[in-house]
């Protein structure tokens, strides 16, 4: 297995960081990997999860959403809608330079965010959610009583995971504006749905509306006593055989 620092350019024309890890040779397919909120493509899940694909033939590209990470660009200025665009943007990449992406994998609002994507791609055969939302404005629980004021004065500072961020009214309305149901129903690709009954962040219910929402082939795969963030070595290798094994059925 080997990563490739690699870097395109995202829908506002910031470049965006990326990385690339393959197999030593024999791809089967190409991935494309939707981070969590403010997290990013080094974050221990996706790192994790893109390194044991590969093992298994899979090629993941992961990147840094506009503003965060390495890429370039004001977080301030993104939103759902951007984080979409962002991942055209790589969809396109992974077609001009290597091969359009047959399986989407997302954790978190990224998951949501693949739900949303992913019948725009026609190549995708697979979609994986980890922990994901069924509905974008779950996000906003996050922002707790800074939701008032966002709204007040337009904007907001924000304290995530231990770092501030600045989070915009435009933000709050695009989310709201960003419903799944209809997405997920008529998206037809297979679907893996991972969820840990436990999760703290994201509650095993909307796994259930995700489930629910989807059309066959679809899958609910437990993830037991995993958090959140996947931050178990275990946990995270886990779920990477897991779609591994899954994909083989549905990626031709």
């Amino acid at each position: 297995m080997y990563a490739q620092k690699l870097e395109f350019a995202g829908a506002g024309g910031d470049r965006l960081a990326a990385l690339l890890d393959s197999p030593e040779s024999g791809v089967r397919a190409y991935a494309l990997f939707a981070h969590c909120f403010t997290c990013g493509k080094d974050v221990f899940a996706a790192s994790r999860i893109a390194q044991a694909l590969a093992a298994h033939g899979i090629a993941v590209l992961r990147f840094d959403f506009t503003g965060l990470g390495a890429s370039e660009g004001e977080f301030a200025n993104t939103n759902f809608s951007s984080n979409l665009a962002d991942l055209q943007a790589a969809a396109d990449f992974l077609r001009r330079e290597f091969q359009a992406p047959r399986l989407l994998i997302g954790h978190s609002l990224g998951g949501a965010a693949t739900l949303a994507f992913a019948g725009s791609v026609p190549e995708v055969q697979a979609v994986v959610t980890i922990a994901a939302p069924s509905d974008p404005v779950h996000v906003t629980q996050l922002f707790g009583e800074q939701i008032d004021a966002i709204t007040a004065q337009g904007e907001a500072m924000v304290q995530l995971a231990g770092r501030p961020f600045r989070i915009k009214r435009q933000f709050l309305e695009d989310v709201a504006e960003n419903s799944l149901r209809n997405k997920i129903a008529t998206m037809r690709k297979a679907l893996l749905i991972m969820h840990a009954p436990g999760d703290a962040t994201v509650g095993i219910n909307n796994a259930l509306e995700i489930f629910a929402a989807a059309k066959h082939p679809k899958s609910f795969i437990s993830l037991d006593t995993a958090d959140h963030l996947l931050s178990v070595r275990e946990d995270a290798v886990y779920v990477a055989g897991l779609i591994a094994a899954w994909s083989a059925r549905y990626i031709k």
